[in-house]
């Protein structure tokens, strides 16, 4: 139960407006404050993309706990 709650305070990180979507913007941001300035949002939106299961170019709690998962 652990890796779940780890995985939505990870995600709540991200979710920077707390709207349970991750948007590039909000990727490239939230890697820049662990310290990766290489991100860009067209790098965030490809692994955004990536784990986007419903194809909205938006990341849920879902897709990315799948993602975290390796589904």
């Amino acid at each position: 139960m652990a890796d779940i709650d780890d995985a939505r305070k990870a995600f709540d990180r991200f979710d920077a407006n707390g709207d349970g979507l991750i948007t590039a913007a909000e990727y490239k941001s939230a890697m820049a404050q662990l310290g990766d300035f290489n991100v860009t949002e067209t790098v965030a939106q490809a692994v955004i993309n990536a784990h986007d299961t419903n194809s909205d170019g938006l990341l849920t709690f879902d897709e990315f706990w799948s993602a975290r998962k390796g589904e």
